[in-house]
């Protein structure tokens, strides 16, 4: 094998990130867009409710909440193609999945012209959003941790995660531009532009992938391999049980806690008497804050290791659950941004980690499955749920600290983890870990 020379290591570390970066932001932005649309504009459009809006909004986020239990589906279906066949297989199917799904949103009836109809193939298009966003995390990580040095690995790998950040930041933009259209436009159609939108991002996402390579590791894996396992998932049944489970309990934190302060947040400034615009700018810099966090936390992985970082940052969730919702009370727009800065700064610790930690958790031959299923698993019950539960404690009881020991106690299972079963065995190095060893001799500059 050729020697590569550091400059041109370097060069294709920085193209990797960036792809996984760019398609990460872009894919998201899709899937975060119904997110926040749902708690501004969708219970109106197509879950009408007569004299209580937060029923119509409760009935939005519970189409967000199907969304969620798609996620392990597609996990599932895009982990076997990215373990069987490749990981650039496996984006070009999610991206393609995204894309149409949010496109065609933008073009359904309201609930006044096509009845129950409208709000039907809604939750229908969030399915396939929520399958492609199973697919897309897993891979989007695997395109960095599979090509970096074991020594970089937290640092770029955060990268991944900005991505998502960024495309929650890009989605909360354009629904904010949609709307400052005057009078009851934002309503009646401003609402569906951002989605019509998502059919330019994915032009650009499509030229992005098509020029990416396959990752070290799965080409390192599939050279020596006779055949790629025929099932992953029975594989990561049978020699990774214990890192799934770890994996799950590792999200319960981030992905309940996120959706709590990203989509719920929204539900509750609207109820306090906070204006949209508000709470939509707070959320854009809370994410930008926990976007270039991330990066930070990732960097600090590498040199204190992955689970003192994250572990700051669930007991940060933990403690910042109910000051949150006391900043919120005030009204006062500072106190609203300080809560979400210092509540995303808690997320970053824990997001910014998760790619290169769970990398570090299953094999080669089973990396795409494994990280795919235990992520989505978790977000399906505690990202896709707890706005849903939030939203009704609110209706049920007219207060917060529900909803904050909700957030308390999604916390705490990802504490325990931490705590007691951090110890998971590891699977075996990355195969192009090996390789860069032999053929470079040094970390990349």
């Amino acid at each position: 094998m050729p020697r590569k020379s550091t400059t041109e290591d370097a060069a294709a570390t920085r193209r990797v990130v960036i792809a996984s970066v760019a398609g990460n932001m872009m894919e998201w932005y899709d899937f975060f867009l119904y997110t926040t649309a749902a708690a501004l504009v969708l219970g109106k459009v197509f879950f009408p409710s007569g004299e209580n809006p937060l029923l119509g909004t409760i009935a939005a986020l519970a189409g967000h909440a199907v969304g969620f239990a798609a996620r392990p589906i597609g996990g599932l279906i895009f982990g076997h193609i990215g373990d069987r066949r490749g990981r650039k297989a496996a984006l070009m199917g999610t991206l393609a999945l995204m894309g149409g799904a949010t496109f065609c949103m933008g073009l359904l009836p309201s609930y006044s012209t096509a009845g129950l109809l409208s709000p039907l193939l809604l939750v229908l298009l969030r399915v396939l959003q929520g399958a492609a966003a199973g697919g897309e995390w897993g891979g989007g990580v695997l395109i960095i941790t599979e090509n970096v040095p074991a020594e970089r690995r937290g640092f770029l790998a955060s990268f991944s995660s900005c991505g998502m950040g960024l495309g929650f930041v890009l989605s909360s933009l354009a629904l904010w531009a949609a709307e400052q259209v005057s009078g009851d436009g934002f309503l009646a159609w401003g609402w569906r532009l951002p989605f019509l939108a998502s059919v330019v991002i994915f032009m650009v996402g499509l030229y992005i992938r098509r020029n990416l390579g396959e990752t070290d590791s799965f080409e390192a894996d599939s050279a020596k391999a006779e055949a790629p396992e025929r099932s992953p998932l029975r594989e990561v049944l049978r020699r990774h049980p214990r890192q799934l489970l770890f994996a799950m309990a590792l999200r319960f934190a981030d992905s309940g806690a996120s959706y709590v302060f990203m989509s719920f947040s929204l539900v509750y400034g609207a109820y306090v008497g906070i204006s949209s615009n508000v709470l939509l700018w707070a959320g854009i810099v809370g994410m930008l804050v926990d976007s270039v966090m991330m990066v930070v936390f990732g960097r600090l992985s590498d040199r204190v290791g992955r689970r003192p970082v994250y572990l700051g940052g669930a007991i940060g969730m933990l403690l910042w659950a109910v000051p949150f919702f006391l900043l919120m009370d005030t009204g006062h727009p500072a106190a609203v941004w300080v809560a979400f800065i210092v509540g995303h700064i808690a997320i970053a610790a824990m997001i910014g980690v998760q790619p290169s930690y769970f990398s570090e958790l299953f094999s080669t031959s089973t990396r795409y499955s494994g990280m795919a299923l235990g992520h989505e698993l978790s977000s399906a019950i505690a990202g896709g749920l707890s706005p849903v539960a939030a939203a009704a404690l609110l209706a049920a009881t007219g207060h917060f600290l529900p909803v904050a020991l909700l957030t308390m106690g999604m916390a705490a299972v990802t504490l325990v983890a931490l705590v007691f079963f951090a110890q998971a065995p590891q699977g075996p190095e990355h195969p192009a870990d090996q390789a860069r060893k032999d053929t470079v001799g040094a970390p990349v500059a």
